[in-house]
């Protein structure tokens, strides 16, 4: 998988085509990203660049997180990804990598986390039935038996119940891009993105 970027969620909204139909599109914020480090097989064990995204303030970093900038000598920024490369690929530290990376009609991969719901239920984390709602059932969205009797006498792990529904990291296969703004640095995908407006994401070409 080739190098990728680092963007925010700005929304969503919908855009005509060339035929008049009316295409569903997200837009994203995209770069600049920052090349912070470049890793060899030498002496990393794999082809690997680091890139950095949005700048910070050296209060919110730690000692580690701050020499590490200053060791290439670069402006500390908040959030850091690495991207697996092709070895004949040449990257500088501190090279910027922006928006025009990308070209419209190219497929890419888009990793962020989604929107977190909470503690929900079997009917809404998992689709389970409900139960009767007449003739004196008692049993309406109730979890119901989760185990069995005396053999093995226990739950079995990985059992479907109740819990946190949402807030992890998922990625969306194959969004085309439409458009591209180098100026703005702003990027609109067709179809949605995981995550509220102004989640971070992670932007990969698809091979």
């Amino acid at each position: 998988m080739g190098i990728g970027l680092l963007g925010n969620k700005i929304g969503m909204t919908q855009i005509f085509d060339e035929s008049g139909n009316i295409v569903p599109v997200t837009i994203l914020k995209v770069g600049p990203c920052i090349v912070t480090q470049i890793k060899t097989k030498g002496t990393d064990g794999y082809d690997a660049i680091q890139v950095g995204y949005t700048y910070s303030s050296n209060k919110s970093l730690t000692q580690p997180q701050l020499g590490h900038f200053q060791k290439s000598n670069i402006q500390p920024l908040k959030y850091l990804k690495e991207f697996r490369i092709d070895p004949k690929v040449e990257f500088e530290i501190g090279q910027v990598i922006k928006v025009d990376l990308f070209s419209p009609g190219q497929l890419v991969h888009i990793k962020g986390k989604t929107i977190g719901k909470g503690f929900s239920g079997l009917q809404k984390r998992h689709n389970f039935t409900r139960g009767p709602m007449t003739h004196g059932s008692k049993n309406h969205r109730a979890p119901g038996s989760i185990g069995m009797g005396t053999t093995p006498g226990r739950v079995l792990p990985g059992k479907k119940m109740a819990g946190q529904l949402g807030n992890k990291v998922t990625t969306i296969k194959n969004l085309k891009v439409i458009q591209l703004n180098s100026e703005e640095n702003i990027l609109v995908l067709k179809g949605s993105v995981p995550g509220k407006p102004g989640n971070l994401v992670s932007i990969i070409p698809s091979e």
